[in-house]
């Protein structure tokens, strides 16, 4: 697999109303991850931080870059056994009614038909956009009870964002059912800047809104730092996270190529006069 050359950002914050940050992520290239947990204290934030022990693990001992989404889904049952054992040592410690879960959503480098790629997964709503040419695209599709409804026709995309259920997933990690994981692969190229959030960011913000931010922040941690402040500015109902990731160059580029991509980025950094 080509080397490639990335910038990444990472943000979190608890929000005005929940006690606590359920939430969870990992920034540690070439993995890069946002879990969203469910479940209330030690519930929720405990699941969250399993599938990111997960990832992290992975990008610590690498993985076979040219087997990625069979090592994607292999981290996942992983972190969904992890946390039926939790769900079950807390039930026989006396908490019968004891449930824990989480969304994930990931991207890592990959090695797909001689090429490096990004391969996206996800499972449950949290999300994973892409951001080229200042346009915003997202990518991966929720695993939620609106987003079957307005496929089905039954309400509009709009209707959605304010449906009594817009909260409740069809997949997540944790529970009898093994969650299978939806999997895209994206050339590097047209993927200039990718996106992972808890939907505390995009129940906040619509796409424009994203996409302003996105915009006026050529530095990834600028980015990242911007979506939540702006989410919990537009009133921090949920816990929000976001992830920001930018290609700056790879091996495969003329050198010249990715020589100007780098200098372009310190420029927007004020790092050269």
């Amino acid at each position: 697999m080509s080397a490639v050359e990335l910038h990444h950002g990472a943000a979190t914050h608890v929000g005005r109303v929940r006690e606590v940050n359920e939430d969870s992520h990992l920034a540690s290239p070439p993995v890069f991850a946002v879990a969203d947990g469910m479940g209330g204290h030690d519930g929720g934030d405990v699941a969250s931080a399993i599938v990111v022990e997960e990832f992290s693990r992975l990008a610590a001992t690498g993985y076979d870059p040219a087997r990625g989404a069979e090592v994607v889904a292999g981290v996942l049952d992983t972190a969904n056994a992890r946390i039926d054992q939790y769900v079950a040592e807390q039930q026989a410690a006396g908490q019968p009614d004891f449930q824990s879960g989480t969304t994930a959503v990931a991207a890592l480098l990959v090695e797909a038909e001689g090429e490096t790629r990004w391969l996206l997964a996800n499972v449950g709503d949290s999300r994973a956009y892409r951001f080229d040419a200042g346009r915003l695209e997202q990518v991966s599709v929720d695993h939620s009870l609106v987003q079957e409804l307005v496929e089905a026709g039954e309400i509009s995309a709009a209707e959605a964002a304010e449906h009594p259920a817009r909260h409740v997933v069809t997949r997540a990690l944790g529970g009898p059912d093994r969650p299978e994981p939806d999997f895209f692969l994206l050339p590097l190229a047209g993927t200039s800047r990718l996106v992972l959030c808890s939907d505390g960011i995009n129940e906040m913000l619509d796409d424009e809104e994203i996409a302003a931010v996105l915009a006026r922040a050529p530095d990834p941690r600028d980015a990242a730092e911007g979506l939540v402040a702006e989410a919990v500015a537009a009133g921090g109902r949920d816990n929000a996270t976001a992830v920001v990731v930018d290609v700056v160059g790879w091996a495969d580029d003329p050198a010249e190529d990715s020589d100007r991509q780098r200098v372009g980025l310190e420029e927007k950094l004020g790092a050269l006069p």
